[in-house]
């Protein structure tokens, strides 16, 4: 991975993209700390810090997300969280509408306008989620339990307000204009760089606050251990990640007039994480409606304290429980969506394709289908494990809340960036010194 950094560093329009894209990602890094007018910026970092100290991690996700720019109420709060949300709801609702599917098979243009859908959708979104943060921050519920909770929004006015939701949405859209130019005139994956951005910047904070709390050798023991489990599971995703069942696929032999055309063989990459990170992300947020219902109550009836108990705390049995088998349903429902058997098997019988041994149609979508759901089984449990094993090994450290840093979420969308930008860094690489079959 640095041999290809270092060659595409002494390429000249590869070193113009890498510098580009650094330059985006330190203003990114600028805004996530620049704080919203109307917010008092003395109240803020004083509750930050008790709800650091308290592991108060409701919105842990969010602000992980974020980069930690939600808890301190900046102009980045909402980050890229409204188009990651956005992307999948449209995603779930192609498979859905008939008119989406119809764009979607449509090619580049079809591809553009969903791409534009996706925007507005994030621009709603990010109206609403700014909205409930503001309100949230106003009534003093995103800091529970902080002295000065209710100052964070000295001023309560309906403009002051209305600047808040506005500037907040306002740094949704320039943070998607980022990731767009990043895409374009950089390295590529725009979106996904952000966000890799944004929970690495999270890492030596949290880190460090390890540290600090251990007890043995004044807590160095417990950082070396945290960072020798961290190495661990970063090699275990990224062996799992690269992990795909290849089903042989054979194109028949067609002759148009004199000359020949097909008889290649190729296959039909089937990795054994075929959902990526998205059951998790579902899984968590699913996850946090308890919760939030529970904080926004006033009622004292026993199932607010009974939720209160069992689903605030991540290390608690009935939490593990639910959420690994959330992650395994999610993964399932996902791959089922996102993979249509019927659609590649008949793509395949109208190009003349078919798989050694299986006949074409039908009985290929039923063997597609099997395989999926056998491979699919191993993916997702191993998605409930990276998701749980930081939480259950360290609660002892500490860090079994959802800012730790070797999270399952964290793990994964980090590794999966990082080799996905790695592959596009040598694709360059090799597209500017391709030296063909003659030297």
């Amino acid at each position: 991975m640095l041999t290809a950094f270092a060659r595409a560093f002494k390429t000249p329009d590869l070193r113009k993209k890498l510098l580009f894209t650094l330059g985006i990602v330190v203003l990114y890094r600028l805004g996530a700390h620049v704080p919203v007018p109307g917010v008092s910026y003395e109240a803020v970092q004083q509750c930050v810090k008790q709800a650091s100290e308290g592991n108060n991690s409701l919105f842990g996700l969010v602000n992980m997300f974020s980069g930690g720019a939600l808890l301190q109420i900046t102009i980045f709060a909402l980050g890229i969280m409204p188009y990651i949300t956005a992307s999948i709801i449209l995603q779930l609702l192609t498979v859905v509408i008939p008119r989406l599917e119809a764009l979607k098979k449509e090619g580049q243009s079809g591809t553009a306008k969903i791409t534009q859908y996706t925007r507005y959708l994030t621009i709603a979104l990010a109206i609403l989620q700014g909205t409930g943060l503001v309100a949230t921050a106003k009534s003093g519920a995103l800091f529970s339990g902080c002295i000065v909770a209710d100052q964070v929004v000295p001023d309560q006015s309906i403009f002051t307000i209305a600047v808040m939701v506005l500037t907040m949405t306002a740094g949704t859209a320039l943070v998607m204009w980022l990731g767009e130019l990043i895409t374009d005139r950089g390295i590529g994956n725009g979106m996904s760089i952000l966000m890799f951005i944004s929970i690495a910047a999270g890492f030596p904070g949290a880190l460090w606050a390890i540290k600090e709390s251990g007890t043995l050798a004044d807590g160095w023991i417990e950082f070396g251990v945290v960072i020798l489990i961290g190495f661990v599971m970063v090699a275990l995703v990224v062996f799992v990640e690269q992990a795909q069942r290849r089903i042989p696929v054979q194109y028949a032999k067609r002759m148009i007039g004199r000359r020949s055309y097909g008889g290649t063989s190729t296959y039909i990459p089937l990795k054994v994480n075929q959902a990526g990170v998205i059951p998790v992300i579902f899984a968590s947020s699913l996850l946090y409606i308890p919760a939030l219902v529970a904080q926004f109550s006033s009622s004292t009836a026993g199932w607010k304290t009974w939720i209160e108990a069992h689903f605030v705390k991540g290390d608690h049995p009935y939490y593990i429980a639910v959420y690994f088998l959330l992650i395994v349903f999610f993964a399932f429902f996902y791959v089922a969506i996102s993979f249509n058997p019927e659609e590649v098997a008949d793509n395949m019988k109208k190009y003349g394709g078919f798989i050694p041994g299986i006949r074409a149609g039908r009985p290929t979508a039923e063997y597609l289908s099997y395989v999926l759901n056998r491979i699919t089984w191993p993916g997702s449990l191993y998605l409930g494990l990276i998701a749980l094993v930081p939480t259950m090994a360290l609660a002892g450290f500490g860090g079994a809340n959802a800012n730790f840093p070797f999270g399952g979420t964290s793990i994964l969308i980090i590794v999966g960036v990082g080799l996905e930008t790695v592959k596009q860094i040598e694709s360059q690489l090799q597209q500017r010194n391709y030296e063909g079959f003659l030297r």
